[in-house]
C-alpha cells in the first residue's frame, strides 16, 4: 500500500464519517468508477443504476439513522457506558493528538468531540503524511481498533443502503491491512 493511497484512503473515510453526504460529493463519488469499485460491487451497481436525487434522500436518511439516532460515532460514547465525552487533555484521544502535534480547535468544527471517528481518521492521515509509522501502529493500538473496528462491523447490520453497509466492511478491511503494511514495514525496514 503506497503512501498517498493511505493518505487518500483515509482522507476520504473522515469525511465519509463527518456528515451527511451533500449532492456534491454524491457527484463526485458516482463519477469516481474506481473509488466505487473499491467500496464494493453491490455500491457500484446501486450508484450506477440510481439518479443523483434518490442517492441524497436514501444516503441522508441511512447516515442520520446509523451515525445521529442509533449511536454517534465517537469514542468515549462507545467505551464509557456514561456517553460523556471527555474535553481538553482528559479525552485519551486528544492527549494522544497532542503528543504528536495535531492541532484541533473544535471551534473550528460541527463535530462536537474530538474523538469522533471521521477526526480520528483525519489524525491518521496526517500521521501517514508526516511517516510517523510507530504513532500509527500506537494509535490503531490504541483507539481504532479498540473501538472503530467493532463500532463498524456493529453497524453494518442496522445499514439500509449498499454504501454504508460496504463502507462499514471497506473501513474495517482497509484498517486491518493497512495494520499488516504497517507491521510489515517496521519488520522489513
Amino acid at each position: 500500500m503506497n503512501t498517498e493511497y493511505r493518505r487518500t484512503i483515509y482522507a476520504f473515510l473522515s469525511r465519509v464519517m463527518s456528515n451527511i453526504p451533500d449532492r456534491r460529493f454524491i457527484t463526485d463519488l458516482k463519477n469516481n468508477q474506481p473509488l466505487l469499485e473499491v467500496i464494493g460491487e453491490e455500491t457500484q451497481t446501486w450508484f450506477n443504476a440510481t439518479d443523483d436525487e434518490t442517492l441524497y434522500e436514501a444516503l441522508n436518511v441511512d447516515y442520520s439513522s446509523l451515525f445521529f439516532l442509533n449511536t454517534q460515532p465517537v469514542e468515549s460514547f462507545i467505551l464509557d457506558a456514561k456517553n460523556e465525552t471527555l474535553v481538553g487533555l482528559q479525552n485519551p484521544a486528544m492527549a494522544f493528538y497532542f503528543q504528536h502535534g495535531f492541532e484541533l480547535n473544535m471551534e473550528q468544527t460541527e463535530l462536537m468531540a474530538p474523538d469522533h471517528l471521521s477526526i480520528e481518521l483525519a489524525f491518521m492521515q496526517m500521521l501517514v503524511f508526516k511517516d510517523n509509522t510507530q504513532a500509527q501502529i500506537q494509535f490503531l493500538d490504541e483507539h481504532l481498533f479498540m473501538w472503530a473496528v467493532p463500532y463498524m462491523m456493529g453497524m453494518k447490520g442496522m445499514a439500509d443502503t449498499p454504501f454504508y453497509r460496504d463502507i462499514c466492511d471497506f473501513m474495517v478491511e482497509f484498517l486491518v491491512a493497512d495494520y499488516d503494511h504497517l507491521h510489515q514495514e517496521v519488520t522489513h525496514g
